[in-house]
């Protein structure tokens, strides 16, 4: 019944990996079934037959599916199926669109859909590579024309080890969580988390993981030239160079001049008579071309922009080519929040939010890597009018999740342990104005925002871009800190974020087929001296150092470690006991499974009272300790005293003053707050205790003060 059923096998870093095909979805351009170790990952590629109208790119789409019985889960959701994609399963489809998007024909505008469905996941088998490499193999048997194939790796460093495709247990403890794509001869894409690694280890990881990566394009190649279908024939797009050239040679100079000003809005604004100029030109000799003019002058700026950085290192607002643009730092602009930090890069500006809650609100997750809660969390917006455009806001797109996860990739590494500072934090970069490099700015002004909440980084992170220039002779120039017309018109978006001493984030966009170690080294170098000047010349000069104390309309955190098995006796039957201990103290409790609890309160002094009570109920009563109690029951011969939560003992009518009591009820009343300290506790466990002593000894320490 299936003829064409293929299974194709090979060893990728030391672990099986099999590809079949010819069994299901005979309807797709090209189809395969990855098996990655238990990891098993279905991929589909098709292609429309005709171009779509009226558009100037590629209509790609990339889809990684998330299908939570892959782990075993049922979708948590009133409906008890899959949503809307996940975060990580849209990063997950970034990573993927990146290497495979620039190797498509430049002038094809067939729609091309990449769907990776995950049917199981193996933990030690990352399905993000095993989609990558199956997209890859999908594609390069269809007869998708693509210029592939590319394969991917996961790199771990652990003890300073460099280890490749790493396991579950290993990447808990690695110091770097990177990615690499590229295909038989260039590396392109580079996605990486890491601790402050510095350059050269990134480097030696990166080609470590890229020479692996050239024996899967190998073996996909080979498959490719058995199996493989002949490309189909697409209706080219490709600029109407007659007309390129007569609107060149009508406009060249004019477009120069508009080109030539540090202002974006002062471009825009020279641009648009030329613009119009060309159209009324052109329309009427070339009717039914009104497309391809706009994307004649597209070209024409292109070529210009591009021949001034190749040829003459010159850059359209003057700039040289290792210089950053004007910058700018502030921190705490906004009131009542607690804390805020303005970055400001030429055109570029981003204001962040920070806020700090219980670790209660860290944010929930229903995925198939097997993390639950994010206890840190970046967001970051860009609406239209930071641009200078008028459209709606729709919510945050793929661009705006992936810029969002880079920041907060960038910033992990530094932040606090639980230990060491128990909240979650939400950061919100709102994005005021664009000209590139957003998404770095972003990570600077959450570094002012965290320093100015006073969370304890262990160093503040800066962020910068590198951009590139290529020949067709192979000569290539770099240039850091590009803007938007540089991104635009270049070949390479190159982020790095870290600290002074290492790298904490990387992402990696081309236009091109790939870098070679020598372009990846010098962006290396150029990022690390300009994020330098940055943290040194920018960022520590508006604020130095951390906030010493918490804004204070932040909640205010203390935690402590108790036995787990004391834990139902914090709560109580039906939660009647820490219900009480909130209701009293004005705090919120959270209690982990491993015995932390964590105890917030807009008052510090309510914060500790919760503590000490907590503290009572699950530790046995010291002799000769003082607490405050509340009197439950009077009796002739005394008076019970609640001290925590299910803890009473007796003040004898012989321990209430400090001098003879007739009645009990002359001295307290039930529901009295007193002083009381604990004198015995007998074989039986019940605790005896004394007002009497108690003021005595709280008078003898105010003597002493």
């Amino acid at each position: 019944m299936f003829e064409n059923y293929r299974v194709f096998e090979t060893e990728f870093a030391g672990k099986k990996i099999s590809f079949e095909t010819g069994k299901m979805c005979c309807l797709s351009n090209g189809s395969v079934l990855v098996r990655y170790g238990e990891t098993t990952v279905l991929v589909n590629v098709t292609a429309s037959k005709k171009p779509r109208d009226g558009i100037d790119f590629l209509p790609l789409s990339v889809d990684f599916e998330e299908k939570l019985y892959s782990v075993g889960k049922i979708p948590g959701s009133f409906l008890k199926r899959e949503g809307r994609p996940s975060d990580k399963a849209i990063l997950s489809s970034r990573v993927v669109d990146r290497p495979l998007r620039p190797l498509f024909p430049k002038d094809m505008r067939n729609d091309v859909t990449v769907v990776m469905t995950v049917l199981s996941v193996d933990p030690d088998c990352q399905p993000e590579i095993a989609g990558m490499i199956g997209a890859s193999f999908a594609l390069s048997i269809s007869d998708i024309p693509w210029n592939g194939p590319i394969a991917g790796i996961n790199v771990g460093l652990v003890d300073g080890e460099i280890i490749l495709t790493p396991t579950a247990e290993q990447r808990k403890v690695s110091d770097l969580n990177l990615t690499v794509a590229g295909t038989d001869k260039k590396v392109c894409m580079i996605e990486a988390g890491a601790k402050e690694v510095d350059d050269d280890t990134m480097l030696e990881a990166i080609m470590k993981g890229y020479t692996e990566v050239q024996k899967m394009v190998e073996f996909i190649k080979g498959v490719q030239a058995e199996i493989g279908k002949p490309k189909f024939t697409f209706e080219s797009q490709e600029v109407d160079h007659d007309l390129f050239e007569a609107i060149r040679e009508y406009a060249e100079e004019r477009v120069m001049a508009a080109l030539d000003t540090d202002d974006k809005n002062v471009r825009d604004r020279n641009l648009a008579p030329i613009v119009e100029d060309v159209h009324a030109r052109f329309d009427e000799t070339h009717p039914d071309q009104t497309a391809m003019i706009d994307e004649c002058l597209y070209q024409l700026q292109k070529k210009i922009v591009r021949r001034w950085l190749l040829t003459e290192g010159k850059r359209v607002d003057g700039r040289g080519m290792d210089e950053i643009r004007p910058l700018a730092a502030e921190v705490g602009l906004i009131p009542r929040v607690h804390g805020s930090g303005m970055f400001t890069r030429g055109q570029t500006q981003v204001l962040t939010i920070a806020t700090l809650g219980t670790i209660k609100e860290s944010q929930l997750l229903d995925g198939i890597d097997g993390e639950t809660t994010k206890r840190y969390m970046h967001q970051y917006n860009m609406p239209s009018y930071s641009v200078g455009e008028t459209r709606p806001s729709r919510g945050p797109g793929r661009r705006e999740i992936g810029h969002g996860a880079l920041a907060e990739r960038a910033l992990e590494p530094v932040l606090p342990s639980v230990e060491e500072f128990p909240y979650s934090m939400r950061l919100v970069s709102e994005v005021l104005s664009s000209n590139g490099s957003t998404s770095q700015a972003s990570i600077c002004g959450s570094t002012l925002a965290l320093m100015d909440a006073g969370v304890p980084i262990k160093a503040p992170v800066a962020g910068i871009s590198c951009g590139l220039i290529t020949a067709e002779d192979g000569s290539w120039k770099t240039m850091v800190d590009i803007q938007g017309l540089e991104d635009f018109f270049g070949d390479m978006d190159f982020k790095v974020g870290g600290t002074h001493k290492g790298i904490t984030a990387i992402q990696m966009d081309l236009k091109i087929d790939g870098l070679t170690p020598e372009i990846i080294r010098d962006a290396f170098r150029k990022t690390h001296k300009a994020r330098d000047y940055i943290l040194d010349e920018v960022m520590l000069k508006a604020i130095p150092e951390v906030r010493p104390e918490l804004s204070k309309y932040a909640p205010k955190m203390l935690t402590l470690k108790i036995d787990p098995d004391k834990i139902r006796e914090v709560i109580g039957s039906g939660g009647k006991v820490i219900q009480k201990i909130c209701a009293e103290c004005n705090v919120k409790i959270d209690i982990e499974d491993d015995g932390h609890v964590f105890v917030s309160s807009a008052d510090i002094d309510d914060a500790r009272r919760a503590v000490t009570v907590i503290e009572t109920i699950v530790n046995d009563p010291e002799i000769g300790a003082i607490y405050k109690g509340v009197v439950t029951r009077l009796m002739n011969f005394g008076a019970f005293v609640e001290i925590a939560p299910g803890k009473e003992g007796l003040v004898h009518i012989s321990k209430l003053d400090d001098h003879r009591v007739e009645k009990v009820e002359d001295v307290v009343a039930p529901g009295d707050e007193i002083l009381v300290m604990v004198t015995e506790i007998d074989q039986q466990g019940r605790i005896n205790l004394s007002r009497k002593d108690a003021l005595a000894a709280m008078a003898a320490r105010k003597n002493q003060k």
